[in-house]
């Protein structure tokens, strides 16, 4: 049985990204893939864990080359998005998942041992909350992205609506770790103060909270809240700035304190964004940015 540090669990895309000014660009996407290759520079042992069309697999190139293993589940479509910017706002964004690769079933799980299984979803499409229940009764932690659950799908136009869901205690007790940006933290929880969010989610039951926006990052932990800035020069590659920061944390984690943590994937998420698709540079790129200790 293969064993593995982290294995990412959610679908990978096809992402269409319109821009509020400039030309529309087509790349691959997911929380889970960019999440994923945010881990792989820690030198851990890293899974995806994701559903799609074999002739899509292409896709995963970048994941390949950055040494981790894919576990693809077979799918009649891959996963397509569309992402509109329309405003300068580069947090401000319009979403429709125009197809869906379909849930990802407990029963398509593959046999593999993993100390942590992070659940990465883009929509409410790619998992149930069940897959996280199973995940759990393996002895796996577990940490999700509220993404997974707060990004609703229209059956019929395919939009995408951020809206409060119904298990989220039951979800947050289950997770060791959380993550939600602030608009998603807002929706939950009613309060749009990042402190009180998070707090709310510890009330909840979470062990260990991560919320994102767009100056920075913010982590709740035992009580006590913590913060790093992001240094990013532009945002060009601002698409999967939150799903970069969480695997680099996740991964930093394994073998280090929350402030530590944090400050390594604050930079590589930074660095992440200054160029579009996922991060592919060196643990040795990200301590230079993090700086002297």
């Amino acid at each position: 049985m293969d064993a593995y540090d982290i294995a990412f669990v959610g679908h990978v895309s096809y992402d269409e990204i319109v821009p509020f000014e400039g030309q529309t660009t087509f790349a691959t996407g997911g929380s889970a893939f960019f999440s994923a290759m945010a881990a792989a520079p820690a030198g851990k042992r890293i899974a995806l864990i994701t559903k799609m069309h074999e002739t899509d697999q292409h896709l995963l190139d970048p994941v390949r080359a950055a040494g981790i293993d894919i576990i693809r589940i077979p799918a009649p479509v891959t996963t397509a998005m569309r992402v509109d910017h329309p405003t300068q706002n580069v947090d401000e964004r319009e979403m429709l998942e125009p197809r869906t690769a379909g849930f990802i079933t407990v029963d398509e799980m593959p046999d593999i041992k993993a100390e942590q299984m992070h659940f990465a979803g883009l929509t409410d499409q790619d998992f149930r909350f069940e897959l996280m229940q199973y995940a759990r009764e393996r002895g796996c932690r577990v940490s999700v992205d509220m993404q997974s659950f707060v990004r609703q799908v229209d059956p019929v136009t395919r939009r995408i609506s951020f809206r409060d869901v119904p298990r989220k205690t039951d979800i947050l007790k289950l997770a060791e770790w959380v993550k939600a940006d602030m608009v998603e933290a807002e929706l939950l929880t009613g309060t749009a103060d990042p402190e009180e969010a998070a707090g709310r989610f510890e009330d909840w039951g979470c062990g260990e909270t991560m919320i994102t926006r767009s100056d920075g990052v913010l982590v709740r932990h035992q009580g006590r809240n913590y913060f790093e800035r992001f240094s990013n020069r532009n945002s060009s590659g601002r698409t999967g700035r939150g799903d970069t920061v969480f695997g680099a944390y996740l991964s930093r984690r394994l073998e280090h304190d929350v402030p530590e943590s944090l400050k390594y994937a604050a930079a590589l998420a930074s660095i992440k964004m200054e160029r579009p698709g996922p991060f592919t540079g060196t643990l040795q790129e990200v301590m230079k940015r993090v700086g002297p200790r």
